[in-house]
């Protein structure tokens, strides 16, 4: 039985319980007797197709007392493109936009700055 304060804590970062694919102990006791169990709380992100089921893979653990949970994420080559914009050093470009931002501060009316939006729209 999950607690309710398990839930509040997922539920506030958007997750939820996930399905498990292949039900089996996640842990293995090594003494002898003692039942191996299983610990089974994976949370994934609510609502989503992609991330809604956990495997556990015994064969793994090994030395380790635990098994691995794992979820499979998809991943797709994504082309992003992005372009920058240079205005390179001691070049005429340069000395224009330097001249044209000093230009435009020199034009602010700055006389009459009164109140928060009067800055605001002054600045903007």
């Amino acid at each position: 039985m999950i607690s309710d304060d398990l839930i509040i804590i997922a539920d506030s970062f958007n997750l939820a319980l996930s399905t498990l694919t292949n039900p089996c102990p996640t842990r293995y006791s090594d003494m002898a007797g003692e039942s191996n169990s299983v610990i089974d709380l994976m949370f994934l992100r609510y609502g989503s197709s992609k991330l809604d089921r956990h495997s556990i893979h015994p064969e793994n653990h090994l030395s380790s007392d635990h098994a691995p949970l794992s979820i499979n994420i998809s991943i797709h080559e994504e082309v992003i493109y992005t372009s920058k914009f240079l205005i390179l050093p001691k070049s005429n470009q340069e000395t224009f936009f330097i001249e044209e931002i000093i230009l435009n501060f020199k034009n602010l009316d700055t006389s009459d700055i009164g109140n928060m939006e009067k800055l605001e729209s002054i600045v903007n």
